[in-house]
This record gives C-alpha cells, sequence and structure tokens, in this order.
C-alpha cells in the first residue's frame, strides 16, 4: 500500500518492559510499516519515564512526595534516603551514566563503595560476608572485574530508588511488572477503570508530561501501543488516556502479546474509551488494512482481527485475509530509539542469569511460532505459537547484516519459543560463508539433534548461551507434558553445549497436574546432580499456571484435574484454576526450590542432601546418586 500524505504512524514502547534493550515489538512494526511506504516511527517511553524519575528533578519530586508523609509512615527505606538525599540528587546522574556506558571509569569511585549512598538493598551483601574483612564481593569479580563490580553495585543503588518511589510515590511501581494485578487475567475492566480515574501518582503526571511531549514532536495520526506483558497495560492506558484528553483527533490502537493472549474474549466497550481499535495476532495484516480504512481505502467490515465499539457495543470484525510470510516482514528498525540511552543492570551475579537485564541486545526472530507445538503447559492454540514460518538462513543473515549497519551492535537475542536446530545449522552455516562475526543467544529444545558436533558448530557461530526448559525434570511428568525429551537426553544435550563453551539456562516448573512431593523431591536431585555435572549454569522455577489456551486447560481430564469455574469475563481470560488431587501444597515447597536454585547458581550447596532445602519432612529422592554422571557415560 501507499499511504496517503499526512498518516503518520507512532509506535510506542510503554512502560515497563525492559531497562537493557528495546523491546522489538515497535522495532519489528516501523520496520514493516516503512516497507509498504507508511510514514512510521517510534519511540520508548518505558525508557523515558525511568529516566526522568531517576534524575536529579525527579529526586527532588520524590522528595516532596516523602516529606508530605508523616514521621510514622516513613519507613527506615525513606529516612535512608531523605537523611543522605543531597548524595542521593549527586550521583544518580553519574550513576545512571555509567549504567548506559557513558562513563566507564566511573566504575572505580563505585567499586569503591565511598561514592554511591547505600541503602536497605545493599543488606543482600551481607550473604557474602568475608570473615577476614576483605572485599564480600571478591569470589564474584577478583581483583579486576571493576566495571562489573561497580555495575552491580550501582544496581543496588538503582533499586533502592525504586523501592522509595514505590513506598513514598505509587506502591504499584516496578521495572518490569508495572501495576500487572490490574490486567493479568483480571476479568473485570472495573480495577483498571478505578486505577485510571484515581488522582494521578508522580508516575503518572511524569508520563503524562512524557505523552504530550513525544506526540508534540512527531505529530502522528495514529498511535500504535505494543503490550507484551500485563506489567504495560496499566501505562499503555494512562498514554491513551493522556492522548485522548489533549489530541481527540488521534487514532489509537492497542495490540502486542498481553492482548493477542488474554483479551481475545473481550466484551468491555470502556475500553473503547482509550482505544480507538484492538487487533489480534501478528499486526502486520490487521494494520495494513487499518491503515486503508482510516485512508478511506476500506470499509470497516474489511478489516482483519480487529476490534472496535459500535452503537455501544463491542463488536469484533475478521475478513480472511492470508497473514504476510515471515519472509516478507521485511527488517525491523531501530531507528528513533535512543540507542545509546539503555541501562545495563547487573542484579543477578550469575553469569548466564545476568543476560536478561544486562547489554544491549538486538532480539531477532530465527522463525514465526514454535516447530514443536505439542507442549501440553504451554498456548500452543495461539497463533504466535501454532503457526511455524520459517525464512532461509540467506534472509536471517540479510537482516542480521542490516541491523548491525544500523545499530553499530554485533549481539542477538533470537527470541523464538525455540529456535529449530536445522534453521540455527543453517544459520551458523551462512554466518560462515559470509565471514560474519557476532554474539547471540536464545531459546531452543533440549532435542537429540543438538549434537556435540552442532554445539560447537553453534559456539564458532557466536553462540554465547542457550536457554531451554527442562520443566519438571521427572520422565514420567516430562511424558505426560509432551515435552518429547527426557532427563538422560536433556543431560547429554545440555552437556554438549556447556563442553562447547556455551552457557545453558534451564526454564523449571513446579505444580503440574498430579505432581507429587516425591516428584518435587526427586526433580531438585536431578537438577543438583546436572548443576553438579557442568551441564547447566543457570535456571530458574516457575510455578505451573495452567491457561485456557493450553492443552491442559481445553483437556484437563487428560491430566487427572478438575478446573474451577471462572466468573463472568468481560476483560481479560488466561489463568484458570484448577482442583489437584494430589493436594500437594506446591507453593510451600517452591521456597526451597527457589532457594535451593539460587544457591546452585552461586556454586554453594552442591554436595548437601536436596531434603536440607525443605522446611517440613520430605522423602528421600529415588534418583540414583550418579543417574547424571552414568546418562553422560562416566
Amino acid at each position: 500500500m501507499t499511504a496517503s500524505p499526512g498518516l503518520r504512524v507512532l509506535s510506542l514502547i510503554p512502560p515497563m518492559t525492559q531497562l537493557n534493550t528495546p523491546y522489538p515489538s515497535t522495532a519489528y512494526l516501523t520496520g514493516f510499516l516503512r516497507s509498504r511506504g507508511v510514514d512510521a516511527v517510534q519511540d520508548d517511553l518505558a525508557l523515558k519515564l525511568v529516566l526522568e524519575l531517576f534524575s536529579a528533578a525527579g529526586l527532588d519530586a520524590l522528595r516532596d512526595k516523602v516529606h508530605a508523609l508523616s514521621d510514622k509512615k516513613r519507613s527506615a527505606t525513606l529516612h535512608t534516603f531523605d537523611g543522605a538525599f543531597e548524595r542521593y540528587r549527586a550521583t544518580v546522574g553519574p550513576a545512571l551514566g555509567f549504567l548506559q556506558g557513558r562513563d566507564p571509569t566511573l566504575a572505580h569511585r563505585i567499586a569503591s563503595r565511598a561514592f554511591l549512598p547505600e541503602g536497605p538493598r545493599f543488606t543482600s551483601l551481607d550473604v557474602y560476608y568475608d570473615p577476614d574483612g576483605g572485599d564480600p564481593l571478591a569470589w564474584a569479580f577478583g581483583a579486576l572485574g571493576v566495571q562489573d563490580k561497580a555495575r552491580h553495585l550501582a544496581t543496588l543503588y538503582l533499586n533502592d530508588l525504586a523501592d522509595v518511589l514505590r513506598e513514598a510515590a505509587d506502591p504499584r511501581f516496578e521495572f518490569v511488572r508495572y501495576a500487572e494485578s490490574l490486567a493479568m487475567a483480571q476479568p473485570s475492566f472495573e480495577p483498571l477503570a478505578k486505577a485510571l480515574a484515581a488522582p494521578p501518582t508522580l508516575v503518572d503526571e511524569t508520563l503524562k508530561r512524557l505523552t504530550l511531549e513525544t506526540v508534540a514532536r512527531h505529530q502522528p495520526r495514529v498511535v500504535l501501543l505494543s503490550v507484551p506483558f500485563p506489567g504495560s497495560v496499566y501505562a499503555a492506558f494512562r498514554i491513551a488516556q493522556t492522548i485522548k484528553a489533549a489530541h481527540p483527533q488521534i487514532v489509537t490502537v492497542l495490540g502486542g502479546g498481553f492482548v493477542n493472549t488474554e483479551l481475545r474474549e473481550l466484551t468491555e466497550p470502556r475500553v473503547f474509551d482509550y482505544f480507538d481499535y484492538l487487533t489480534l495476532d501478528d499486526g502486520e495484516r490487521p494494520l495494513l488494512a487499518l491503515l486503508e480504512h482510516l485512508d478511506g481505502k476500506r470499509g470497516a467490515s474489511r478489516l482483519v482481527r480487529t476490534y472496535l465499539r459500535e452503537d455501544g457495543q463491542v463488536r469484533y470484525i475478521n475478513l480472511a485475509e492470508a497473514d504476510i510470510p515471515f519472509a516478507e516482514v521485511g527488517t525491523p528498525t531501530w531507528d528513533g530509539l535512543p540507542l545509546d540511552g539503555y541501562l545495563s543492570i547487573l542484579d543477578m551475579l550469575n553469569p548466564m542469569h545476568r543476560l536478561w537485564s544486562d547489554g544491549r541486545w538486538n532480539k531477532l526472530t530465527v522463525a514465526h511460532g514454535c516447530y514443536w507445538k505439542k507442549c501440553s503447559f504451554c498456548d500452543v492454540s495461539l497463533d504466535y505459537i501454532g503457526r511455524y514460518d520459517a525464512a532461509s538462513a540467506e534472509i536471517l543473515v540479510d537482516r542480521i547484516e542490516a541491523v548491525v549497519t544500523e545499530t553499530g551492535q554485533t549481539g542477538f537475542h533470537f527470541v523464538d519459543e525455540a529456535a529449530p536446530p536445522k534453521m540455527l545449522k543453517a544459520l551458523a552455516d551462512e554466518l560462515a560463508r559470509r565471514q560474519r562475526s557476532i554474539s547471540w543467544w536464545g531459546n531452543i529444545r533440549f532435542e537429540k539433534s543438538f549434537t556435540p558436533e552442532l554445539c560447537q558448530q553453534l559456539a564458532d557461530s557466536g553462540c554465547i548461551a542457550i536457554s531451554g526448559g527442562l520443566e519438571v525434570a521427572s520422565d514420567r511428568l516430562l511424558k505426560l507434558m509432551k515435552k518429547g525429551v527426557s532427563v538422560d537426553q536433556v543431560a547429554r544435550v545440555t552437556k554438549g553445549f556447556s563442553d562447547a563453551g556455551i552457557l545453558v539456562h534451564a526454564y523449571l516448573m513446579y505444580g503440574f497436574p498430579t505432581q507429587t512431593v516425591q516428584d518435587t523431591v526427586d526433580a531438585l536431585e536431578y537438577v543438583r546432580q546436572l548443576f553438579d555435572a557442568g551441564c547447566i549454569q543457570s535456571g530458574f522455577f516457575h510455578r505451573f499456571v495452567c491457561t485456557v489456551h493450553s492443552p491442559v486447560g481445553q483437556n484437563p481430564a487428560e491430566y487427572g484435574i478438575k478446573l474451577k469455574p471462572l466468573p463472568p469475563i468481560s476483560f481479560a481470560k488466561n489463568d484458570v484454576g484448577f482442583i489437584d488431587p494430589t493436594g500437594v501444597d506446591h507453593d510451600a515447597l517452591g521456597v526451597a526450590l527457589n532457594k535451593a536454585l539460587y544457591n546452585y547458581m552461586h556454586g554453594i550447596g552442591l554436595d548437601q542432601d536436596v531434603r536440607s532445602w525443605f522446611d517440613s519432612k520430605v522423602p528421600r529422592p529415588r534418583v540414583p546418586k550418579h543417574f547424571i554422571d552414568r546418562a553422560l557415560g562416566y
């Protein structure tokens, strides 16, 4: 299509997504729209909000909020901030500049621990106490790791300030999960509506000002807000509320992962007080249709996967049109985003875990959807997983080269649900053929196609880390999950990656239907042995949540559970409670699992009996002591 003059489209990243790199949705949409002749621009209000709140002027406003509280309502955190305010005000700009990579020599002053004021968050360093009076972080950073040590200390400093903001100005504030309870699996719009009607907080007022400045600078006719997570929904509605009040002629459109997952049965008309349209699934085809409609070239009845309000009622329109093939969506562009402004945060000292928050990664997708799409806990019925569509390695490397040329950065995070091994091998071959040097990491399945030889080839192509789902380390439960892997297979695959110098992160799960206490203890023993054998370096235990789009949610009887009835739903629908006849208190077990895993990631407690992590009596693990060693052929 060729857009009419003046049909400028502004894509916005709303608060809060992440601080170290732009969320890729606007980069993909902007690149695609420009390839179709649309005047498309983008901006990141999530980053701008953080930089504004944590500035000298932002701290002045925050101190006013602290002083407005009675002394009885001021915690130790607030007293520390107020007492050291001048130091906070003088150091906040330099500290954020350091985290942005603008002033690396400041690391020496920060690492000395005499430069930044230290609030309650710094007590976390007590766990690394050195009885000889030395540096408690020496084990992690040694004598020369000044930059990383300083980044960790500056991160604690930033978290201290976030705690002050949360206590004094906005209790919902989080860096990545801002006010998410207002949206996540929330059947009614009422909690969100009340929050939007309430007097604005300091965060709201700051976001409003930034929104108006951004609209004034770009002068859009259409504003797209992509909300990937529940924690970005509230702020997206605040942005739309501001735009509608000041510029009612601007068309506002809501899309993104949250909408695609949770708003598929939307009937709440009040949503359209803020947004003119909502689109589902991949945005390219619906947006082309919508822009043609706004251009007068297509009637409303010919919109694609789009919600709107007509005569006070929500209407869903979906003219069947083929999606844009993955090979034709174009190259994402980061033009317009402040690439030198993102913050490299180091809150977790584990070398694999830090990748999610440290470094500005170019985010790309190897293929659309998941080539496996069988896992019973996953939302395989949704388009972003269920519709697999790949492009050639030549096209993928063309995109990589274009992004490197634009950004000057050679680090890539492939954000697929599970990158196909065949495509990764083809990618490695093509990178070698072009003699292109990059660094990359991404998500995979721990399947046997990843031989030691392929692992080494991927390492040679620039792979530095991979993450994959082990879920519940139990062959019975892995089979029930239709995961398509076994524990001993995972051991061999992960060891192949580790031996090639590639860091491995395991996604772990607890609370799956019919999982017993014995299953949980056994799973932790498998995980302990995997860490001890050097198969994995990092992991995270997630509590299983049953969703309405997963095979478990759609066929609960197959998994031995009964779903709890859902209340009437007019807004978000995703999580669904269930009754598991085992009656296990998984929440209590989860505390022990995460405590053990945190220690394993720091090399602590690997020789302890796994039962020592649990507060209550649990059975002895049934797993042979050398199961993983035998699986590896030792």
